[in-house]
């Protein structure tokens, strides 16, 4: 590369303002920097298994760290949360144009009219109450395509006693392998988990996974 080649390179990079984060990201760096990176690497796992979907949907967004990841391999993406403030900043932040847009939705009470290609949703089932666990499942199923996909991402149960008192209160709804694969049995043709543990995606045994991903395919 020709300093001519660099020069114009950080010249274009400099004209543009600083890439602002959301709130919950910002929180994240200033008091577990290492924990982003699990949270990242969990959507590059959903990014190259959504590789080319044309449409797809985020169920639980926040504040979206993970949209420009999901963006280098899908064509659009929907991302919902329940929450109307974090929706307006989000939408205020929004560099992706058309591509990127926000809805706030609860899922235990509606979803989209829109039908995607595929869908994800990390770290949320862990938070739905076990009640309305179904109509979650139900309306996250009900806009995917029949031939579509779905990523379900939790904390692992086994690994709840090493989780933080704010974590512990907040998961009211954590799952082993076999209960995640049970939940979801009546809403999906196939299943398949994956550990994951720090950064790492593999398919070793599931009880020592401290985070679970299952990879969804076949709306039934």
């Amino acid at each position: 590369m020709s300093d001519k080649t660099v020069f114009a390179y950080e010249k274009e990079m400099y004209e543009h303002s600083t890439y602002q984060l959301g709130p919950r990201t910002s929180h994240s760096i200033r008091t577990d920097a290492k924990h982003l990176l699990f949270t990242l690497s969990r959507y590059k796992f959903c990014a190259k298994m959504l590789e080319g979907k044309q449409r797809v949907l985020e169920v639980g967004c926040g504040d979206a760290i993970g949209a420009p990841i999901m963006l280098q391999s899908v064509g659009s993406l929907c991302a919902v949360d329940i929450e109307p403030l974090v929706i307006e900043q989000n939408k205020a932040r929004n560099e992706f144009g058309s591509r990127l847009s926000f809805a706030c939705c609860d899922f235990t009470r509606e979803h989209p009219q829109e039908v995607f290609d595929a869908a994800y949703c990390l770290d949320v089932i862990e938070h739905i109450e076990p009640e309305k666990e179904g109509l979650f499942l139900s309306n996250l199923a009900a806009c995917i395509a029949e031939d579509g996909v779905c990523i379900i991402g939790t904390p692992n149960i086994a690994a709840s006693v090493h989780a933080s008192e704010i974590s512990r209160n907040g998961h009211i709804n954590l799952k082993s392998g076999k209960t995640l694969r049970e939940s979801l049995a009546p809403y999906f043709k196939n299943i398949f988990i994956f550990s994951m543990n720090d950064e790492v995606v593999h398919t070793g045994y599931t009880p020592m996974a401290h985070f679970l991903l299952a990879l969804c395919a076949g709306r039934r």
